[in-house]
């Protein structure tokens, strides 16, 4: 006979670490925000770079593919735990952000890739016969053009890294999971704290997932 399952819910401890967990999730809003930033600029330098001369665009290809190919937990133990024996220690948040960001990086360099790709050719042709200069045909005539169609993926590949940064508690990051574990551990009570941060990682991603949408279909409507 199995014995009978029983659901303990404790709302006084529950109302007691809520504000403790909400203190922590401003650390995991604060690695998202931050390494989605630098994912957007090291995604656009990928891209440009894969669009050189075979010098750059090959190993800058190569090294999107070995970004995209090996896990993220990998990449954050590399540079935690074996940087800082040739020299290259950062804290531990530091490192998570600059982790999350070459990691989303190189999917953010395919996703700049495809919308500078769909920029008509007769855009580069008329930019060349007004004697453009580079900057300027990419600042005022391709990226206007390439980026509102990128907006989704990107709120997509946003939302898909807030959910990862549980990972960065492997290296010592305090952030949302890790504050429940450590709770957890004092209290010997993890109902409370894991099922308030299932419902904190809801309550952030869902509205960010629901205006992804309609910033979708919105770019997706034809212009009238």
């Amino acid at each position: 006979m199995f014995g009978e399952f029983t659901f303990a819910w404790d709302g006084a401890f529950a109302l007691e670490i809520f504000p403790v967990l909400l203190r922590a999730a401003i650390i995991t809003l604060q690695a998202t925000v931050y390494g989605f930033a630098i994912a957007l600029v090291v995604g656009l330098v990928f891209a440009l770079l894969r669009r050189g001369p075979k010098i750059v665009s090959w190993p800058a290809g190569f090294l999107v593919e070995f970004l995209r190919s090996t896990p993220l937990l990998i990449q954050l133990y590399f540079l935690f735990y074996v940087l800082p024996q040739y020299g290259f220690g950062l804290p531990a948040l530091t490192t998570g952000v600059i982790g999350l960001g070459l990691h989303y990086g190189a999917y953010l360099s395919e996703v700049y890739r495809t919308g500078i790709e769909g920029v008509d050719k007769g855009q580069w042709e008329a930019a060349i016969a007004l004697d453009f200069t580079t900057l300027h045909t990419w600042r005022t005539i391709v990226l206007p053009q390439a980026i509102p169609p990128m907006i989704p993926a990107f709120g997509n590949y946003f939302i898909v890294m807030f959910k990862e940064t549980p990972l960065l508690s492997a290296i010592t990051v305090v952030e949302l999971m890790q504050t429940a574990k450590i709770i957890g551990a004092r209290t010997f009570s993890y109902v409370e704290p894991y099922t308030l941060v299932g419902l904190i990682f809801l309550l952030l991603s869902y509205p960010a997932a629901l205006v992804v949408n309609r910033l979708e279909a919105r770019l997706a409507r034809p212009n009238r």
